[in-house]
């Protein structure tokens, strides 16, 4: 009753009432507005990753989903060097999904390993 609006924000972006203690509310907000990103844009953007998740677990989009996860972390990675924050957790963490996103697909998919022979 008494809360801010940004609590009520935050509420409705991590998905209801259920979900703002599975996400830390308070620690998502702050990264938020650390690069400068506007919390009602949060709304838009995590169906968007889920949205390129979703692709990225069918066999037959994979690849258009791995891109499209790889597009959506290189935007995260881009946007903590941007403030200066080159090599900071956030970034690091992306780097890895990114890296462990199409490591996935190279052991799943043998048109990834035809293109890209890691082993002779």
């Amino acid at each position: 009753m008494g809360r801010p609006d940004n609590e009520r924000v935050c509420r409705y972006r991590s998905g209801g009432r259920w979900t703002i203690q599975l996400f830390a509310p308070a620690q998502m907000r702050a990264c938020c507005r650390k690069p400068g990103s506007r919390m009602d844009l949060t709304r838009i953007v995590g169906p968007i990753i889920l949205a390129c998740a979703i692709l990225y677990a069918i066999p037959a989009t994979a690849i258009l989903g791995a891109i499209l996860v790889t597009g959506f972390l290189g935007g995260a990675i881009c946007a903590h060097v941007r403030i200066g924050e080159l090599g900071s957790q956030p970034e690091l963490i992306s780097l890895l999904l990114g890296a462990m996103t199409w490591g996935g697909l190279y052991l799943r998919d043998p048109r990834i390993r035809a293109i890209l022979p890691l082993i002779h």
